[in-house]
């Protein structure tokens, strides 16, 4: 399976965090799972740790290094994925959410949220 992490799910896979549950440790460990992060998820963390935001724990850079070290594919952005954000109902106004769906429908990958606002866009969305 190929699973795109969504940003905060994606740091908490790299930092060990409590908030990723077990089912989320199972399928991002399965030896039948590729796992990827959008460079949009690495844009996200850029801008908000510059900004300060207590919730973005690392840098953009060193995000980017955790994420390939831990041996995460980085996902780059298209212009196909950008032009499927117009397609997507209105359920959720987070443009970097927004891109991580339509990426995940475009390629076609398995998204992995805690978002239950992002999960609305679809059933082959992973809510944890």
């Amino acid at each position: 399976m190929n699973l795109l992490l969504d940003t905060h799910v994606a740091l908490w896979a790299i930092t060990d965090s409590p908030r990723l549950s077990s089912r989320a440790r199972e399928l991002i460990a399965s030896p039948t799972t590729t796992v990827w992060v959008s460079v949009a998820s690495v844009w996200e963390i850029a801008i908000k740790h510059s900004l300060g935001r207590g919730d973005m724990p690392v840098s953009g850079r060193d995000a980017a290094r955790y994420f390939r070290d831990s041996g995460y594919r980085l996902l780059a952005i298209e212009a196909e994925h950008a032009a499927a954000i117009e397609a997507l109902p209105a359920h959720h106004q987070d443009p970097f959410d927004r891109l991580l769906v339509a990426q995940a429908l475009t390629e076609p990958m398995r998204l992995m949220t805690h978002d239950p606002m992002v999960a609305r866009y679809s059933d082959t969305i992973i809510e944890i």
